[in-house]
């Protein structure tokens, strides 16, 4: 389970490399924003934490695709939330073009 010494998070800048921990693993990983890269392993060993505490099973890669379920759960909400957005937002837009479209043709037709 979960220890209560935590590293912090360790950047190594000749090799674009940060050493992480999630759920009491060290991880090396690369990328351009190192930052980040600590902010999504913050946020997935958040996740684990939360589905160890509301499972009883201690086997962490179960853990690991509970918690990847949960992540991709928020992901298609959201994704779907902001689809259905977009088309209500595309949909007014189309008629709002289409009203001035005919406020702008009248004075051609009256004249």
């Amino acid at each position: 389970m979960a220890t209560a010494t935590r590293q912090t998070p360790v950047k190594d800048t000749n090799n674009g490399s940060v050493r992480v921990e999630i759920f009491d693993q060290a991880y090396n990983l690369r990328g351009s924003d190192a930052d980040y890269i600590i902010k999504l392993a913050d946020y997935v060993d958040s996740k684990m934490r939360a589905v160890a505490e509301q499972t009883n099973t201690i086997d962490t890669v179960r853990l690991a695709v509970l918690a990847a379920l949960n992540i991709a759960d928020e992901y298609h909400l959201l994704r779907r939330k902001q689809e259905g957005g977009t088309s209500n937002y595309r949909q007014r837009a189309h008629k709002l073009a289409d009203a001035l479209d005919e406020v702008l043709e009248e004075p051609r037709k009256a004249g």
